[in-house]
């Protein structure tokens, strides 16, 4: 599957996971340890976001999270 586009619904940094919203589709729950990058790991509520979509154990989950170029 290729990369998908979506926007942070909402991300809380202390608990360290949130949800992106597809366009079209379901809302996708995203851990930080899904978003790539070194150091501390977040996003902000409204970023376009760039992502793969895998089968976690409670529904789809993003990985291979990026800011969108």
């Amino acid at each position: 599957m290729g990369l998908t586009k979506g926007f942070v619904k909402w991300f809380d940094t202390k608990k360290g996971y949130g949800f992106i919203e597809q366009p079209g589709g379901e809302d996708v729950f995203v851990h930080y340890s899904g978003i790539v990058g070194d150091g501390f790991k977040s996003l902000r509520a409204g970023e376009e976001v760039e992502f793969e979509v895998s089968q976690g154990s409670k529904g789809p989950q993003a990985t291979g999270v990026m800011k969108a170029p």
